[in-house]
Parts: C-alpha cells; structure tokens; sequence
C-alpha cells in the first residue's frame, strides 16, 4: 500500500539540479523491481533538505538505511490553522469552485484569528455581535505579517507545513507563529514540526508553537523541542455567562458566547433522550447526546433540546438539522471556556443540567428561554484552562514544556468574513471579529511578545528571547492582562501553587512584555548547545553533520551528560517520590543585558524536603554582554509527585525568574 512519506535529508543544497539528481538515485535504490518509478511530489531546498515521495512501507525502510538520510516518517496530519501558495498532494484540476478552496483566501477563520492577534493596528469599535466590545489590537503593532498557508478542508500536511516553513526562513522572517498541534515524538527529527523548529533557530529565527488542547490529561503536552517555545492558555479576567430562565420561574446560568436572543419568549424544552430518530436507527444512546442525525425533527422542531456531553463540537450540525430554536448542554468539565453555536446555546454545570432534566420529566408542558450572553469579570482568573495540555515533556522529562502561558480563553480578534462563526451548518452569520478559545490563541499572544522584544533587541538570539519571556513570566507575583492584548485591566497572580499540576501547567507563568524587554539577565543558547545536548540523547555524529551541515560529532568533550546541561531557563529535575537520596546538579551561565556594572544575588525557595544550593551564589558584572557561569544543586527526598520551588537572580533593580520542579512521572 503506497503512503505519502517526508524523507527528511538535513542541511539545503542551493544547487537545485544536483539535488534533484540525488533524489532520483535515492528513489532508485529503494523502489521494488516492478514498481513504476516513484516521483518527487515536492522538495525542499532553501533552508534545509528533503522531499516528498509516496513510497510503500517496505521501500520507506529501505530509504531510511541510506546514506544521507536523517529520517523517513509519514505525511501526517495536524490540528487546524492557516494562509500562502502549499498543497502538495492535492487535485491539481482547476475550477471556478476551486479557486477560492486552493486560494491563499482564509476560509475558516483560525489564521485571520491568530494573524490579528500577533500583529496588527488598533481596531476601534470591535466586538462580536456587541461582545467584547472594545479596541482590539495586535501584540505587535508596527510588526508586518507574511502568512504561509498549510490548511485545507482541516486537514494540516506536513508535508506542507515544511514547505511553509522552508520558504518563511529563506523569506527571512523574524518570528514564525504556528498554532498548530504537534507531537510528542521521542525523535526529534522524525517530527515535522521540531525540524523546522530547528532550521529556523539556526537562522536566528524565534519559533512559537500552541501546547495543545489535550488536557487535563498529564503529559500530552504537544511541540517538545527545547529550540523553540510550546504555550499554554490561560483565563482572561472577563467570561461570557448565558442566563436560562424555566417556566417556573427558575432561572440557571451557563456559559457560552450567545449573540442570539429569544427575547425571554418561552419555548418548549424537550431531553434529547426523549426524541431519537427511529427512522434513522438511532436510539436513546445516541440521542441524548445529540449527535448527528439522532434527533428526530418531527419532535424537536421549535423547541429547546437539552443535551449531555463535555464538549459542543459533534452538537453542533444536528439542532440546527433537526429545527430547534435552541438548546442546553450539561457535562462535567469545567465552566473556564465558552463556545458559539448557531443558535441560542448554553453549557451548564452538571447540578444545574440535572436540575433542567429533572424539570422536564415532571412537568406536563415544560418550557424555557435562552438569553443574549453577558460579558462580567472572572475573579478567579489567571487560572489554567482546564483543555490546555500537561506536562511532562515525554521526549526529554528534564526539559520543561510548556514553556509559559498566556491568555488563550475567550479572545476576541479578527476573523475571515467568509468563514463560519460557529462551524455549525446553518449559521449564515458574517462577522469581522469572532471570540474563540485554545492554545492557538495563546500561542500568538506570546508571538507577538517575541516580536515586541525582537524590536528592541534585533541581535538577540531566539533562545535569548525564549529565556527574557520565561525568566519574567508571573506565577506569584503582580500579573498585569496588558499580557492580553485585548484587554489592559490589572489582574491577580496566576496560582500555581494550587495547581495539581504545577508548572507542567503553566511552565514558568503569565507572560509579560513589559518586564521581559528589560530581563537582567538571559539564558543564551545556539546551535552548539543544542548539538551538545542532541549528543547526549544518543544522535550519531553521522546524522548530526547531515542536519547541521559542518563537522560537528558527539565526544566526551561536545556531549552533555544530561539534559541538566542545556541552558535552559527553568529547571526539571527527575526523581521518585517517596525516596530518599534524591539529586541532581544543574550547570548555567547568565547573560548580562540589564545594567553594565551590576551584582546579582541567588534567592533560591525550596520545598519542604529538599536542600537547594547555588554556587556561586553572587555573580557579579563590569559590561553588558559579559558571562557569568553557576551551579544549582537538589539534594533531599519529595513526598509528592511533584514539587515546586524557584531561583530568582535579583541586583535590585531587575529579578530574574526560573522555575524549580522536581518530579515523578505519571502512571501512564
């Protein structure tokens, strides 16, 4: 059976000829005696090196045994975003139908939404349909945009998003925002994504990436390499809450992101349960979910249907199908994110849903009315969103991902006016702004940042950014939402201490832009420290010359021991809970960018149990740019699966951040 395979090849050749060439032979080589010969879909040949063939299993392994070959893995699919000239693998035929299907156009909304968020002018008078009415701006507002689009019917290739990438890093951009979901693949080059991570931090390029809308399930975390930033979402202080009246008087609020209003007129309110679609051969089972094509519309037309279930996506087509006038959904999951729909909607608590279902069974004509959302302030948040994807990083346990949070709930920006609002068949309404939800929200908030930074320090390199953002992210202390670039209003510390899962939730904290122009000072790191560390997670010399290019080779003196040896901003260290004789040393060096004469001093907290140390506990400086190397130690046992604690460089003037995490894996 033939599959569409990336034979990944490292470092571009610009002589496209020879290239070409040495593909062919490849082919070659490895196609079975009675094949027809195999084609070269699409090759890369700007920043790094590789192609695309459709190739059998059997052959696939044959070219991942030749020379020259840094990996061979399957044209997979991604989570959805957007926007330039990549469909390899697609139906060439050109019609009227097609042109705007296989045009740069957005058509589902997800890259203007992320676009806009990352870069872009103040927008006055924005807002959803009179929700989150407001100035909406871009984190960088100066910044130009190139968009490179990778998505078509929802369906993210690979395969395309290296060629995106392969032309944004010859393009010469300085940040490359891709809300896209990863992987959490112990092969870092067999992973699209961690490629062109890779080549565009040799190029000094800033590389952000969503962490994934997996959680709260741990260790699902999404986008693991240590050359680029993985993003969590969080809470903003505002939520939409939708108010549901019954016809007794009873009123209950849920929340969603509701336009639409039933003008407090009361409708019928059916159980979904109640109202299966017999001719279809659905039963009970099915339809008290409603899921597609379960209800029948002889009994749910003008009426309100309420619903079980976690999540709106597979409600959405059938009330609209099957003519309700609205509907209720009840589940167990948290309240932190609203959804639109094509129709009045709103998602209730558990109690609240049981209290609905328990009304419509015991009253001879129940009804109920849906009201227009109403936007109040969230008092508890920053928090973690309850679909933000976990931690531990399963590819390198003692690299910490995510990386950071930022806002990733409820945001309001622009949205393709032919794109669906709601992704729900039927709703013909065309907006200029939509207000959605996911860690492809918070990614380009953090992109943005990057961007921001870069303006102030354009020779700054992509880690030197990465380490500015984490080492000035709030996790305790005073956390202002200008982190949001929708909403400037003072907010309160993120919580992570009443996180269970701690920075494997929100990596080093809320980001803030302000603070992180100015760090102090930064955790650097470049293509050699990251070979280093490649050496250490057991990559040949052979393979690492093919990605870099040069003569680089894994021996005692260019290996780190562990991935402790990385200059990473934030430190994880590995151990069993419940054991003594916990340890671990990390080795860093410090930057100096803040002030050119300056003397910091190590604060170091610790959990309870555990004993840690730094040498040299004060560093002191005489120039900007000057270095300074330390030490931290971890000694003691840990009585939990996890336990924080933090080192904060402070001269005074600036207090520079990281995150202390001591862990166990999670039973899988």
């Amino acid at each position: 059976m033939m599959q569409t395979y990336i034979v990944y090849t490292g470092k571009g050749v610009k002589d496209e000829a020879t290239l070409l060439s040495l593909y062919k032979s490849m082919l070659q080589e490895v196609e079975d005696s009675n094949a027809a010969p195999r084609t070269v879909l699409h090759h890369y040949k700007r920043s790094f090196g590789g192609f695309v063939v459709k190739l059998t299993k059997e052959e696939a392994d044959r070219m991942a045994e030749l020379d020259g070959v840094v990996s061979v893995f399957p044209d997979a699919k991604k989570q959805t975003p957007h926007d330039k000239y990549y469909r390899i693998d697609a139906d060439k035929t050109f019609t009227r139908e097609k042109h705007l299907k296989y045009s740069p156009r957005d058509t589902e909304g997800h890259g203007t939404h992320t676009a806009s968020t990352a870069a872009g002018n103040l927008v006055s008078g924005a807002s959803m349909l009179g929700l989150g009415q407001g100035t909406s701006r871009g984190g960088a507002t100066s910044a130009r945009i190139a968009v490179y689009k990778v998505c078509w019917d929802g369906r993210c290739n690979i395969a395309d998003i290296l060629a995106a990438f392969d032309d944004a890093i010859a393009d010469g951009v300085d940040i490359l925002s891709a809300s896209i979901g990863g992987d959490n693949y112990m092969n870092y080059f067999s992973d699209g994504l961690s490629i062109a991570a890779f080549h565009a931090m040799k190029n000094g390029i800033v590389a952000v990436f969503s962490a994934g809308n997996s959680g709260p399930t741990p260790a699902i975390v999404e986008n693991l390499s240590p050359w680029s930033i993985a993003v969590a979402a969080s809470t903003l202080d505002r939520k939409f809450v939708t108010k549901v009246d019954l016809g007794d008087n009873r009123t209950f609020e849920g929340v969603s992101v509701n336009t639409l209003d039933l003008k407090g007129e009361l409708y019928p309110i059916i159980y979904g349960g109640d109202a299966p679609n017999i001719k279809a051969g659905k039963d009970e089972s099915l339809s008290r979910y409603c899921l597609y094509n379960s209800l029948d519309p002889n009994l749910v037309k003008g009426k309100i249907v309420l619903c079980e279930g976690e999540r709106i996506g597979m409600l959405r087509p059938p009330t609209l199908q099957a003519g309700a006038v609205g509907f209720l959904l009840q589940g167990q999951r948290g309240r932190d994110t609203s959804f639109s729909c094509g129709l009045p909607g709103s998602y209730l608590e558990l109690k609240d849903g049981v209290s609905v279902y328990d009304y419509i069974k015991f009253t001879s004509d129940p009804t109920a009315t849906i009201f227009k959302s109403n936007e109040v302030i969230d008092t508890l948040a920053p928090e973690v969103a309850s679909f933000s994807s976990r931690g531990p990083n399963l590819a390198t346990h003692e690299i910490l991902k995510p990386d950071l949070i930022a806002p990733g709930v409820d945001i309001i920006a622009s949205w393709s006016p032919v794109a669906s609002v709601s992704e729900t068949l039927g709703d013909k309404r065309k907006l200029q702004f939509n207000i959605i939800s996911g860690t492809s929200m918070s990614c380009p908030h953090v992109s943005g940042a990057a961007a921001y930074i870069k303006s102030f320090h354009p020779a700054w390199s992509p880690a030197a950014i990465r380490s500015a953002l984490i080492t000035t992210g709030l996790l305790t202390q005073n956390m202002p939402i200008e982190a949001n670039f929708h909403l400037l209003r003072a907010a309160k510390p993120m919580r992570g201490n009443n996180n269970r899962d701690a920075e494997f939730a929100c990596g080093a904290g809320q980001i803030d832009p302000s603070k992180a122009v100015k760090p102090g000072l930064v955790y650097d790191a470049g293509e050699s420290d990251y070979v280093r560390f490649l050496c250490g997670q057991g990559y040949s010399s052979k393979m690492l010359q093919l990605i870099t290019g040069d003569n680089s080779s894994c021996t005692s003196e260019t290996t780190y021991r562990t991935a402790r040896d990385l200059n990473y901003p934030s430190f994880a260290l590995q151990a069993k809970h419940g054991k003594t004789n916990v340890g671990g040393s990390f080795y860093r060096t410090v930057t100096n960018v803040g002030s050119p004469t300056s003397t910091y001093k190590a604060t170091v907290t610790a959990p309870e149990g555990l004993k840690i140390q730094v040498i040299p506990s004060v560093v002191s400086f005489t120039s900007l740019g000057q270095k300074r190397r330390f030490v931290l130690s971890i000694d003691g046992a840990i009585d939990a699966a996890i336990v924080s604690g933090s080192l904060v460089w402070d001269d005074g003037e600036f207090q520079v951040r990281s995150p202390i995490i001591v862990f166990d894996l999670p039973t899988p």
